[in-house]
């Protein structure tokens, strides 16, 4: 259960939201940590240096180490309590993970070769990522940090569904396990300018079959 990634906690002594809007004050975040057979822990860290790692992609689907009480321990981001307008953490929620428990954790997708796909580069069409990011169920060691999705051969009106993800080993989509849907996660549409000269090149065909019609019964 490898981690690149670690939170520093103290013991949490104020309760209450009084006690939590000191503990802002003072550059600190409450932190509960949960699971694992183990009571429910109370917390602070450090604010800049969460704040920091949350701007990490990759530490929102990484197994965290936590030092808890003098020991480290396992865990994962399961929640983060953002202030409304300002670049504040109000409160994080971690969850401890044992080696031999599955976890569900979604992670993000990033799609390669969207550059290349003849839809993009020959037919002048345009990417869509449909979906960011899927849930998935496995081992904390086989954890990954991003799932990838070759789309270098995708065609114009086609899509990449759910099936097309390669999962590493021990690795399984939860969509897959509950829903017969394989939906699209990204296609490739023909721009809004290419569909704009195709309508008006329709409408001038119309317009010089109008003209001829009108020719032909003026003749007449």
């Amino acid at each position: 259960m490898s981690t690149n990634y670690s939170i520093e906690l103290e013991p949490r002594e104020e309760f209450g939201s009084s006690g939590s809007r000191r503990l802002r004050r003072q550059g600190r975040v409450p932190v509960v940590v949960y699971g694992a057979d183990k009571q429910n822990a109370h917390y602070t860290t450090d604010h800049n240096s969460l704040i920091h790692s949350l701007e990490v992609e990759a530490f929102h689907s990484a197994i965290i180490d936590v030092k808890e009480g003098g020991k480290k321990q396992g865990a994962i981001l399961r929640e983060v309590q953002m202030h409304p307008y300002k670049q504040q953490v109000l409160h994080v929620d971690l969850q401890r993970v044992k080696a031999t428990e599955q976890i569900t954790l979604r992670v993000p997708l990033h799609f390669e070769g969207d550059d290349i796909a003849p839809g993009v580069k020959v037919e002048g069409g345009i990417f869509s990522r449909l979906i960011t990011d899927v849930e998935i169920q496995c081992l904390p060691k086989d954890l990954p940090e991003y799932l990838s999705v070759d789309v270098s051969e995708l065609e114009i009106n086609n899509s990449v569904h759910l099936s097309d993800i390669q999962l590493p080993e021990g690795v399984e989509l939860t969509a897959m396990q509950h829903d017969s849907d394989d939906y699209a996660i990204a296609s490739i549409t023909p721009s809004r300018i290419a569909a704009d000269i195709e309508d008006e090149e329709g409408d001038e065909e119309e317009f010089g079959e109008d003209i001829v019609e009108a020719e032909e019964e003026s003749s007449e």
